[in-house]
């Protein structure tokens, strides 16, 4: 009665082992680190800058306690944080500035444990310090500047159609495009349907001018907004690099905010001048006639730029195209070959340009830099095959699928593509980050022991087991946070707290149920057996409506609220095996052989 099968017990004491072992790099600590990144895409981290970075340390007498590589970056460890500072200006010195190095905290666990992917939950900004902002995207601006481009390209559109018209301007959201009469305007409407698919076009005849109203579809607005945004995530990531920031936080938050947390970053001036900084994109012509002199000198009018693979490309001075001038570039596949591509839209003036450089030029290479702070980096260089006119471009060649999405967010991301206003912005100290894991740890301690003290007071052998499962319930909770790589935060840590006392309630019911059965005068095998059947479905009642409530708040909440959530949720399902079968294991291990039991420790 009181029995599981062999395959229960087996499965249960296989999940408690995972959660001990998932559990484990919480307990190791961290070491303090720095961590070297390559700067650009084509930069790889090697044996050689593994090497590099061993040599600048042991020049400087620094000890590490390890210099490893880790994927695209070499990570190296320190004993306290004097000597990880120390040792980040002496690599700083070392590498230039072609590489990122930053601080960072790695864990102490033992390689086994991450062999099996065991790894530490991450601490949010309040438990470990640093910066936080709310930006919000001016979308308005977003779609006033794609109206004020329009305005230019309609013209261009027309021009070339050969198409008379008297004039273009905008009204509010809508742009009004007059002619002469209604020939010119039918001309004009069927030219604009093929080169502004993203416009509904209306008719409109008004104090003896036709008119033709053009205004962007919802499903643009939309789609406008949405490039936007991820432009300048893109953007804002590859700034918040140059902060030395190993684990930044950034990501958005509903349709037009974006939330940039820096752990460990205390000079909120530097943050936000790096986080405004603008970069600019240029397109000139590939000097394929000379040669680098020697000693590395370009030749008058050109100058040297490295490519995404790291070779050296000679580019004339001159600059044919800037980004100003792309109206969008998105990813897709080139229509002869299949092949990855990326498609880009130029404004009116860009496209005349573009055609003339074009014409003049089949057959040499034309080279797109990208410039940041003042630094320029070959994005792509193909070669002219024929005068390209429209204004629509495309790059191909040798391009995956994901390096073509990558090169369209990039060409977009030579600058935000809107502005962002801080509209919430707060600094935590890491002594006040690490006060919070103390009393976070010590709330949640002194819980566990009260409730342990009463409940085996109270309930005697039954109230320890519920202790036992209460610890089991924690134990799982706190491995899945590590399995899921989630960031604790303090909401978070209250969570745990709440759940400690959310758990020990179906325990108590349970308990009661055993009580209220020997009352009732059965036998204690079947009072047990008939205490957890009976508890069951209110156990899971409780459960499902608190469950409710957490998803709720996950869905409809934000940031911290969210991570009270993912806690909350999680810790309802782990009490729910640890109550039932757990608690039921050690019920069955303990009184479950004894035949003929006549009396239960249950207070």
């Amino acid at each position: 009665m009181n029995r599981y099968p062999l395959w229960k017990n087996l499965m249960i004491l296989a999940v408690l082992l995972a959660g001990l072992i998932y559990t484990l790099p919480n307990f190791y600590g961290e070491s303090p680190a720095v961590q070297i990144l390559p700067l650009r895409s084509s930069m790889k981290a090697d044996l050689a800058l593994l090497g590099h970075v061993e040599s600048a340390l042991k020049t400087a007498n620094i000890n590490s306690e390890m210099v490893e590589l880790d994927g695209n970056s070499v990570k190296a460890r320190f004993a306290d944080t004097d000597v990880q500072l120390k040792a980040k200006d002496v690599i700083k010195a070392q590498l230039g500035d072609d590489y990122v190095v930053a601080l960072n905290l790695l864990p102490r666990s033992p390689r086994w444990l991450t062999s099996l992917h065991a790894l530490p939950m991450y601490l949010g900004l309040d438990l470990r310090g640093g910066v936080h902002f709310l930006l919000q995207v001016d979308m308005k601006a977003v779609l006033d500047k794609t109206l004020d481009t329009a305005t230019g390209d309609i013209r261009s559109a027309l021009r070339e159609g050969d198409i008379a018209y008297s004039g273009v301007s905008r009204e509010g959201d809508t742009l009004m495009v007059k002619f002469r009469d209604t020939t010119a305007r039918s001309k004009g409407e069927e030219q604009l349907k093929q080169r502004f698919p993203d416009y509904a076009l209306a008719e409109k005849e008004l104090n003896g001018e036709f008119l033709l109203q053009a205004g962007l579809k919802p499903q643009a607005q939309q789609r406008i907004g949405e490039s936007a945004v991820q432009q300048n995530l893109l953007t804002l990531r590859n700034r918040v690099n140059e902060l030395g920031v190993a684990e930044p936080v950034i990501q958005q938050q509903g349709a037009d905010r974006v939330v940039v947390q820096l752990p460990g970053v205390q000079d909120t001036a530097r943050a936000k001048d790096i986080l405004g900084r603008t970069a600019t994109l240029e397109v000139r012509m590939v000097d394929d006639e000379h040669q680098v002199a020697t000693g590395g000198v370009a030749p008058f009018g050109t100058e040297m730029f490295k490519d995404r693979e790291g070779n050296t490309l000679l580019v004339k001075k001159e600059v044919l195209l800037t980004g100003e001038r792309i109206n969008d570039a998105q990813p897709g596949f080139d229509s002869r070959s299949g092949e990855a591509a990326v498609h880009i839209n130029l404004d009116g003036i860009g496209a005349r340009k573009f055609k003339d450089a074009t014409r003049e030029n089949i057959n040499k290479r034309m080279a797109i830099i990208l410039f940041e702070k003042g630094k320029g980096e070959v994005v792509t260089a193909p070669v002219i095959r024929e005068e390209i006119g429209g204004g629509r471009v495309q790059i191909s060649g040798k391009m995956t699928t994901e390096e073509a999405q990558d090169t369209a967010l990039l060409l977009r991301a030579g600058a935000l593509a809107a502005p962002m206003q801080i509209i919430e912005e707060r600094t935590v100290g890491p002594s006040l980050g690490a006060d919070n894991i103390s009393r976070g740890f010590n709330s949640t301690k002194i819980g566990f022991i009260l409730i342990s003290v009463f409940m085996a007071a109270y309930y005697m052998m039954f109230g320890t087991i519920s202790v036992l499962a209460l610890a089991a319930n924690l134990l799982l909770l706190i491995a899945m946070l590590s399995m899921l790589q989630a960031t604790l935060t303090l909401p978070g840590m209250a969570g745990i707290a709440l759940t400690l006392g959310m758990a020990i309630d179906s325990n108590v019911l349970i308990n009661e149920r055993i009580r209220e059965e020997l009352r009732n005068g059965i036998s204690p095998q079947a009072a047990i057996n008939a205490g957890y059947q009976n508890a069951f479905a209110t156990i899971v009642d409780s459960n499902i409506t608190n469950l409710i409530a957490g998803i709720a708040l996950f869905l409809f909440g934000s940031g911290p609220i969210k991570g009270f959530a993912v806690v909350l949720c999680l810790g309802i399902l782990t009490s729910m095996f640890s109550s039932v079968l757990v608690s039921r294991a050690i019920v069955n291990f303990i009184y479950g052989r004894r035949a003929r039991l006549t009396h239960v420790s249950i207070g």
